[in-house]
């Protein structure tokens, strides 16, 4: 009996935890990264660097240009030729300066909509960059720039739709704070300490063999719950990548990269930490169960 429900316990430790570990990384990560418009801007500047961004940026605003402008049969020569000069600007520090004004003015209507009412999508708007774009050409006397709307130009992150359905999970997970991550801490630390308690406390061998199978477990399911964590990162990019319209799905899978890289990191590192730990843990308490059963063969090995 006491074989099962040892078990048992140990199957909803694992359980808990590949549960909590998940729950708890994507709490913090809201509360302290999608919250924090300082962490928010840091995670995606460098991507005024990155050519599927630059590449979005630049289409973008070209082809609002080219509702305003009509070149006749050389519209398609004009339309290469101020895309050409726009994606040239996207290299400058102007434009790293105007990406990063962008995204903290952004951060405020991201953070919003996604706790929003319904039928709203999350974007990015591209005015400030817009402008100074414009603004850059027009000094340098390219044709048509004059030509370019400072207007609400978004890349879309999130749609309406794919919107609706994540509301309620953000705010729960806003709600939840850092909470769910020190409550994950606090179970690792009480089923450990109560294994070694229930192993007759100090000075029992039987007390260092139950915290050494407590620990590995924990182990277990640390690691556990990093994988359904990078699990659970992959499959949200699919589908809010799903929605996104394709010129600018590859400048969304880029900024959605950028913020959710903390967690991938996260889980990798959690996912190995909690390997080892199960390992290291787990060989000399089945070396100490295998000593004790063979001393006392007549009571079987002690399960705690």
């Amino acid at each position: 009996m006491r074989t099962y429900l040892s078990a048992a316990c140990s199957a909803v430790l694992v359980v808990l935890l590949a549960v909590l570990v998940p729950v708890g990384a994507l709490s913090a990560w809201v509360a302290l990264e999608i919250d924090n418009t300082d962490r928010y801007v840091d995670a995606v500047a460098p991507l005024a660097d990155d050519p599927d961004v630059r590449g979005t940026v630049a289409d973008l605003i070209t082809d609002g240009a080219m509702q305003q402008i009509d070149a006749g049969p050389l519209q398609g020569a004009a339309r290469d030729f101020l895309h050409q000069a726009v994606l040239s600007f996207t290299t400058t520090d102007a434009f790293r300066d105007a990406w990063t004004t962008a995204n903290r003015t952004a951060h405020e209507a991201v953070t919003a909509a996604l706790d929003g009412s319904t039928g709203e999508a999350v974007t990015i708007d591209l005015a400030p960059v817009t402008e100074q774009v414009k603004r850059n050409l027009e000094e340098n006397g390219v044709p048509f720039a004059d030509r370019i709307p400072v207007q609400h130009t978004d890349i879309t992150l999130i749609s309406a739709d794919r919107a609706d359905q994540l509301r309620q999970s953000f705010r729960l997970l806003r709600g939840g704070s850092v909470w769910p991550a020190v409550a994950t801490v606090v179970l690792a630390v009480l089923a450990v300490a109560g294994a070694w308690a229930r192993g007759d406390g100090p000075g029992h061998r039987r007390s260092g063999t139950a915290a050494l199978r407590a620990l590995a477990l924990t182990g277990l399911g640390f690691a556990l719950g990093a994988l359904v964590l990078r699990a659970v990162v992959a499959f949200a990019r699919g589908r809010v990548l799903s929605e996104v319209p394709g010129d600018e799905t590859a400048g969304a899978a880029a900024v959605y990269d950028a913020l959710t890289g903390s967690l991938r990191t996260t889980a990798w590192t959690v996912c190995a930490a909690g390997l080892v730990v199960a390992v290291v843990c787990a060989v000399p308490a089945w070396r100490r169960r295998a000593v004790d059963g063979g001393k006392n063969p007549g009571h079987g090995v002690d399960v705690r």
